[in-house]
Formats: C-alpha cells, structure tokens, sequence
C-alpha cells in the first residue's frame, strides 16, 4: 500500500475542513476546527467463517496451514471414524481415510500432502502411528505410550507429542524423527485435552488442559519443559497454532461452557483478541498465529473458520450525539444523511421527536403524529417511512403507518397487523414489514406498495426484536428472541423465506444495514458488529460501546448507527467498512 509520505512528503498543508480524499499517513491542518488531523488505515485481527467440513465431527485431529490443511479422524455423533479431508484455502474434500479409525488422536505436518497421525482412542488405547503421503496412509513405528487427547507439534521428519490419557493423565513427552518415537523428559504436569505449538521436537510450547480446566503454559527447549506465564483464561478441549515463540490458543471449555475465546502468545506473556464466532472445544486447529484454521469441535458441528491478523478490518468512529437520548426508536439514512424518530427517553416516555442529521450534527425537525417506540423505519432523509410500534397513548400495539417526505409526517394505510418490535427493509415506495409481537411473537410478512400493505409470505420463525436488511424484494432477517435470543437467519427472495447460515450467536435487540447479500448485523447489547457476505457470517471491528434497541441504517461499507441503551443514550456512531478513520491529535497549552 502507498503512504502519504511516500506519494506527496511531509508538509502539513492546510484546509478549511478535511481534505476530500485524503489517504494513508495524511497529516493535515483543519482550520476550520484548529485541529491537526491525519488518515489511519486501521487493522486488526478476526477470525471469519469459511465452508464447513463434509463430515461434521469432534476429536478429529489435523496439519498442514490455512491455504493446505487436513483433517483426519475424530467422532461423528454416532461412530468414530477415519475419514480425512484435504481443505486448499476455500474448501474441503474428502480423501483416503485412515486404516485405524479413531478420535482423541494427535497430528502434524507442513501441508495436505505430508502428515503424521499417531493415537487416538480405541480398545486399548491405540499406539498405531500413520504417515501420509498426499494420496494414502500407511501404518508405520508406533508409540511408545499409548494415549488419548493429547498435544503434538512438529512436521513429518522432526515433531513432538507431550500430555494425553490413557488410565489416568500423562505427562509423558516422545520426540519424532521421522522413522521412530523416542521418549525424553516429561512435562512438570500430567494433562490431557492440552494443546500445543511448534515448528519441530527442538522447540514447542504447551497449554491448557484438563478436566478441571487450567490455564498452564510449559515451554521445551529440546531437553526439558519450563513452566512460563499462563493463559488468561483455564480451559481444557482447546486448540493451538503456530511456534513456540509465536502460537495461538482458541476455544475449549472453561469450568462452565464452551468457550470462543483466543490468546495470541508473542514468546513472553499471553494476550487475548478476538473470540471464535462459535464457542466449542475439541476442534482441530493448525496454521501459524496470524493465519491459522479451527475446524469442528464439540457441539459435534463441521463449522470451518480462519484466522486472519493484522489484516485491514472496518471500524467505528464517534459522530455528532442526537439532542433527545433515546432508546426502541426507528432511523434510516446514512452515516452523511440520516434521520431518527420516536423512541422511548430517559424518563421511560414515548416520543414524537424527529432529529436529522447532516454528517456532523443533529438537528430537530417535524415531530412525528403518533408517539410510538418499539417502532421501524425504512428510507433517506427525503422520502421515508416509519410502521408499526409501541402506542402509549393507544391502542397499545399499532399498526399506523407515517410517510416522510423530507419536511414533514403524514399518515397514510395502516399495517394489517398491528405490532412492535418488528423489522423492516425497503424504500418509502417499496417496503417489508416483517416478524414483530402482537400478544404474542408473529412471523407475519407485508410488503408495502406505496399506497397500501399487502401480506405475503411469513418468516419461518416467528420472533421480535430482530435485525432486518435490504429491500421488498431481497431482504434479510437475523437474530431475534423467540422464547430465547436466536442466531437464526432468513433471506427474502421476494415470495418466500429460506433459512440460511446462522449468526454465530444468539442475539436480540439487533439492528441491521445492507442488503441481503452484503449486510451488517450491529449491537444487541454487545458492542459485536458481524458482516454478512451472502453465505456466511464474520466478526469485524466492534462498537467503541455496547448497546441494544438502536436503530442503523447504511451500507456493509459505510453506516450509521445511533441510540440505544443501555444506559438510553443520543450517542452516534458511524462505520466505514474500508477502516479508513480520520484521528484528530489532541494539544494542550500549558
């Protein structure tokens, strides 16, 4: 990537505002605001969601990177098995399976055309090792100790395995190379469901483990293993990556529930970043620290992601805060061009108030007619509408529908079904109103012609306070709660709902912009912020803060979000989904 410095040089030049298109390193002078300001690229790191296994299973071993990995063995739900697939950076395909099927084995190796397979639960406890050749298995020297959910590290010529079960936990450690298994020195502590690091039987690092779960990292030096500093987080059932100067650690279970919780280890001390999007344990994981693959786990699922760091990610940045705080109001537009209506304030009172925004601040404008929350809106700042809601001056749940024609609000048909909570995508000419709550959550579908509603076709589930993106024709509907907060996930086509991939966790109070194959799904009383690329969901960068019942508006490149709670807040925030961010440098004068 270019930099100002490189392009242009230096100097600070000076503009009333911000330069039009500014770029990377730009360091400039706003006049208009006495500030020094300057363009970041911002990175980060994210694990995203890539094809799933063909067998989905847990306990299964693997090797190789992110663009050449296998996965080999583990338990189906019903069956230990010995199926083994080869995944090229997109997908994965079945190949020759193991002779020894068996789950709880270990695993190594450079690439999907040469690994090591060795362990593994069976009766007794199997020794049995394998070697693979890119297009077979064959049984060659065996174990010395038999076991079950241990840790290994290494490649086909030079690894190590340390850790596992048999009776009763091991600390056993036997170093491989390339023909034969010889046993040295033993971990400080008997484990299993440990992970491990490594680039091959002179250098590993080791950690987690149990049941109970524990947060121990040991280090070998190619003679000895030393206890250094330990995980953030105890939990056994995780995965590893990487060196032993440079691993990651992702997953596993904690004293209470599967977890999705990653640590990055730089040679010295831990560090936690950004979490799996589905928390699980007993996965297979293999890669480096900044391109690594986890793979099925425990909920038994095939659910593929892959890690990715210091790659370029959007990002959040504070925008002009609305007069009137409000929580469950309704808003549309953009993160230059948007407006927000009704809601319910501070003091817990429905409102009329409308508040426009013009990229930098709030202004208010014509109030709505009806006081109403719990409400939903679709269009810009010219021409929009706003349906459904929470009436406290009644009839409770409503079902009037106010289109805005960039001055004012004036009444027109009426919802068919009175509700609130519900979600919605379209224009002001061209509209869907989707799920919501009557007495009782519905699946009920309108589509909006410009003059009158019309029901069409219902979502699957029905559920209320859900995100919604997209248009009458090609929408999306994601999360909600039913009886529960949902993950689940529903494409409009136009006639009918289909269920797609889920979000990776269940989630209400959501808001959503986009469309239905390029979406956002923003808070839900979490600051978490999820793209949606037509297929599968990812994490991005989150929210500066966490909250729920806002309103959001935009594009998966550029959109706004403002309100919410809790506390019920005016706060705005606005996404630019390249992470081009403008900083201001703060000065004092003394």
């Amino acid at each position: 990537m270019s930099s100002y410095k490189k392009e242009i040089g230096t100097a600070v030049q000076n503009y009333a505002g911000d330069p039009a298109n500014p770029i990377t390193d730009q360091l400039w002078y706003d006049s208009n605001a006495s500030e020094f300001k300057y363009q970041e690229q911002v990175t980060g790191n994210a694990w995203s969601t890539g094809n799933p296994l063909n067998t989905a299973r847990q306990t299964a071993a693997g090797a190789g990177t992110q663009t050449s990995g296998l996965a080999f063995g583990g338990y189906d739900g019903t069956a230990v098995t010995a199926v083994t697939e080869q995944y090229n950076g997109t997908s994965w395909t079945e190949v020759a399976d193991l002779n020894a099927a068996r789950d709880g084995l270990g695993g190594f190796g450079a690439d999907n055309t040469s690994a090591l397979a060795f362990g593994g639960d069976g009766t007794p406890d199997k020794t049995v090792t394998e070697s693979w050749n890119g297009s077979a298995w064959t049984e060659i020297a065996d174990l010395n100790t038999a076991r079950n959910t241990l840790a290994a590290s290494g490649i086909i010529t030079s690894g190590l395995v340390y850790g596992g079960y048999d009776t009763a936990n091991r600390a056993q450690t036997e170093s491989w190379n390339g023909s034969s298994w010889t046993e040295v020195a033993d971990l400080n502590t008997a484990i299993r469901q440990n992970a491990g690091a490594g680039a091959d039987n002179t250098s590993a690092l080791n950690f987690g483990g149990g049941p109970p779960a524990v947060a121990n990292t040991e280090l070998w030096n190619g003679s000895a293993w030393t206890d250094v500093a330990d995980l953030n987080t105890a939990r056994n059932g995780l995965r590893g990556a990487g060196i032993a100067t440079a691993a990651l650690a992702f997953g596993g279970e904690t004293a209470t529930a599967p977890t999705g919780i990653t640590e990055s280890w730089n040679g010295s001390i831990w560090t936690e970043t950004t979490d799996l999007n589905l928390a699980r344990r007993l996965g297979t994981g293999f890669g480096t620290n900044t391109a690594a693959i986890m793979a099925g786990g425990n909920p038994v699922t095939g659910a593929t992601e892959e890690w990715n760091a210091g790659i370029n990610l959007g990002a959040w940045y504070t925008g002009g805060t609305m007069n009137t705080a409000k929580k469950l109001l309704g808003g549309f537009g953009t993160p230059t061009s948007a407006l927000a209506f009704g809601g319910e304030t501070p003091d817990a009172s429905a409102t009329t108030k409308t508040e426009q925004y013009n990229g930098t601040s709030w202004a208010e404008v014509n109030d709505l007619n009806t006081r109403k929350e719990q409400t939903q809106g679709v269009g810009i700042t010219t021409a929009g509408l706003v349906f459904g809601g929470l009436n406290p001056d009644g009839p409770a749940t409503t079902a009037t529908t106010e289109s805005w024609n960039g001055y004012v609000w004036t009444e027109v048909a009426d919802l068919n079904t009175a509700r609130r909570d519900l979600s919605g995508a379209g224009t002001q000419t061209a509209a869907l109103a989707f799920g919501g709550f009557t007495t009782v959550n519905v699946a009920n579908n309108e589509t909006w012609n410009g003059s009158s509603w019309t029901e069409v076709g219902d979502l699957n589930t029905a559920r209320r306070s859900f995100g919604g993106a997209g248009t009458n024709t090609a929408a999306l509907a994601f999360g909600g709660y039913t009886t529960t907060s949902v993950a689940n996930t529903e494409s409009w086509n136009g006639s009918a709902w289909t269920e797609v991939n889920d979000l990776p966790e269940a989630v209400d109070s959501v808001s959503g912009a986009g469309t239905n194959t390029a979406a956002l799904s923003i808070g839900g009383g979490t600051p978490r912020t999820k793209s949606w690329n037509g297929t599968n969901w990812s994490n991005e960068n989150q929210m500066n803060a966490a909250r729920g019942s806002l309103a959001a508006d935009g594009t998966q490149t550029a959109a706004i979000a403002m309100g919410g709670s809790p506390p019920v807040t005016g706060a705005t925030e606005l996404w630019d989904g390249t992470g081009f961010i403008t900083r201001t440098i703060t000065t004092t004068t003394e």
